[in-house]
């Protein structure tokens, strides 16, 4: 991957986060688990969640195969303290993003899936 784009999935992961404030996380990660470029706090390890990531997409989508649910469109988890979304971003890689709990989660659902397809036509 050329560093200039890089610098580019970089700009989207900015864009998520200056749109959204309460996104306290996101990444963009190769279907194989690793990371490909990613705007994380300091104590998160970005290796660990690129490989979670991949993990999560993986087990969604035989979950809505085997549930008759068609082709998988992204996996959501709610704790008590937020949201984790993931979103395929194309054949090679996906979208993951940490939100706060008061977040509106639907506005995140439209410009995560904005993000995805924008990041799809690059990698």
């Amino acid at each position: 991957m050329s560093e200039s784009r890089g610098e580019t999935l970089e700009s989207i992961l900015n864009e998520l986060q200056g749109d959204i404030p309460e996104i306290e996380a996101c990444a963009i990660v190769s279907v194989e688990g690793l990371p490909i470029v990613s705007a994380l706090p300091a104590d998160v390890d970005e290796a660990k969640l690129a490989a979670i990531t991949a993990a999560m997409l993986t087990l969604g989508e035989k979950a809505a195969i085997e549930l008759g649910k068609g082709e998988l469109e992204q996996v959501s988890v709610k704790g008590s303290d937020g949201w984790v979304l993931v979103v395929q971003a194309g054949l090679n890689a996906c979208l993951t993003v940490s939100t706060t709990a008061n977040v509106k989660i639907g506005l995140v659902h439209i410009d995560v899936k904005q993000a995805a397809s924008k990041i799809a036509t690059m990698i």
